[in-house]
């Protein structure tokens, strides 16, 4: 069986909830049955009980060749990099969004050398990257930046329902523009693929219309007829099991009952809001495409609660174990190969 993988657990923007979802994640025995659990952050803010973030048990290294794990045991890769006494909790603070950033930098470097399995990512705040002197507007686009990597896409999941998107965070406004069919085409063999990568042989794909009622024949718009009705042709045409254009008010219940094993939606908040209404707690993120595994928690900071304790770690834990079930998967496929 060999050992069991090692997931890089960044820590996000410690102004918000990052650190104590983390910390309360990884007293779930679930999470040592499954992986290696390797915190990246800074400890300054886990002996600190203002972040309400306490680990048992912790080994702290500053170089990640020094790791070594007993059963029960988590790993913090020291990056050293804040001052955890300047930050103000459930406060924007350029500080904390630096050093987040640099949390997902190291897991990404780690991941890409082979020294973790897959990362596992608490959530940023947007403002405070940009703050710090970043031009990313999220992790889905920094990944793809610093991995090389010129298409992937972020699948939201919860028990019951995964979608992914072809727009993401672009203002409303300017949707229509980018529903175009290569843009489409792109997401759906993303997806697909993606599905297979997470244990799918054949998956069965959705694809939501963007306008009211499928367009109604072009009454409410083409985008249908022009662009995601000769996208989703195109997919079949390679074999894809994909259904669609279907109006948006009805793939998700379809896909819930169990006739799609994945919806594509047109825009962030189509997707979003059907995951998080049928299972928020539970939801969380995968980003598809890039040459790491990368799960994440769905929410926000919350900086309203941070350091208050009352913050659920459901999502985190959904992170961290299904991007060691995802390592597993692919560890047993290759060496079956």
């Amino acid at each position: 069986m060999g050992e069991l993988p090692v997931v890089g657990i960044t820590i996000g923007d410690v102004a918000g909830i990052g650190p104590e979802v983390v910390s309360k994640a990884l007293q779930h025995d679930e999470v040592y049955a499954l992986c290696r659990p390797l915190v990246i952050g800074d400890r300054s803010v886990f002996d600190d009980p203002r972040f309400a973030a306490r680990i048992p048990r912790v080994r702290v290294v500053t170089e990640v060749d020094q790791a070594a794990w007993e059963p029960g045991d988590v790993v913090l890769l020291d990056l050293r990099n804040l001052d955890a006494a300047a930050v103000k909790i459930g406060q924007l603070c350029s500080p904390a969004g630096r050093a987040a950033v640099a949390y997902v930098l190291k897991a990404t470097e780690l991941a890409m050398g082979g020294a973790i399995d897959a990362m596992a990512t608490a959530p940023l705040n947007k403002e405070a990257i940009r703050l710090a002197g970043y031009h990313y507007i999220g992790h889905t686009e920094m990944l793809a930046e610093i991995t090389g990597t010129s298409a992937c896409t972020t699948m939201l999941a919860t028990p019951g329902l995964r979608v992914t998107h072809v727009t993401r965070h672009i203002p409303f406004r300017d949707i229509a523009a980018q529903i175009t069919a290569a843009n489409v085409l792109e997401t759906i063999l993303i997806t697909h693929e993606g599905m297979r990568g997470l244990g799918y042989s054949a998956p069965r794909l959705a694809v939501a219309s963007l306008n009211p009622h499928n367009g109604e024949g072009g009454l409410l718009g083409r985008e249908e007829i022009e662009e995601i009705g000769p996208a989703v042709e195109a997919a079949r045409g390679r074999g894809i099991d994909v259904r669609g254009p279907i109006p948006a008010d009805s793939v998700f219940f379809q896909a819930i009952r169990g006739d799609y094993d994945v919806v594509v939606t047109m825009h962030h908040d189509q997707g979003h809001v059907a995951v998080k209404t049928h299972g928020f707690e539970q939801s969380i993120t995968i980003t598809l495409g890039l040459p790491i595994i990368r799960t994440s928690a769905d929410h926000g900071t919350a900086f309203d609660i941070a350091g208050q304790g009352i913050a659920s770690e459901e999502s985190m834990l959904a992170a961290i174990t299904e991007a060691a079930r995802i390592a597993a998967r692919r560890r047993a496929a290759a060496n079956a190969r």
